[in-house]
């Protein structure tokens, strides 16, 4: 009977997913915490596994706190770990980045992260 149990334990260890299979946010462009000389054109979040941009969002909050308007965000055809959103002409402030992230295995992550145009 011990052994029984024994081997069940092993076997549905042997099934479970590594404890690592979660897109984290890998770079960022802009740089997460970078201050640039203009505005950047798109956000570009690369993560350490594929990302899945339907159930993904990226948001961007202007330095008065609120929404800046983007377009909705997308992989790129030759890249399923990078998430990319195009933006409007940005003046200088601080931005804040937030974003949600569902990996291809449907585990969710989230995060944010500043900017600064000058």
């Amino acid at each position: 009977m011990m052994r029984s149990l024994v081997l069940l334990a092993l076997a549905v260890l042997s099934t479970t997913s590594p404890a690592g299979a979660h897109a984290f946010l890998e770079r960022a462009a802009p740089p997460v915490g970078s201050e640039i000389s203009g505005p950047p054109r798109q956000i570009v979040l690369t993560f350490t596994e594929g990302v899945e941009p339907l159930f993904s969002t990226i948001e961007l909050r202007n330095p008065s706190g609120s929404a800046v308007s983007t377009s909705t965000p997308r992989s790129l055809p030759d890249n399923n770990r990078q998430l990319v959103i195009d933006l409007p002409v940005l003046p200088a402030g601080v931005y804040i980045v937030i974003w949600h992230a569902t990996s291809v295995d449907t585990h969710k992550t989230e995060g944010s992260f500043r900017f600064t145009v000058r």
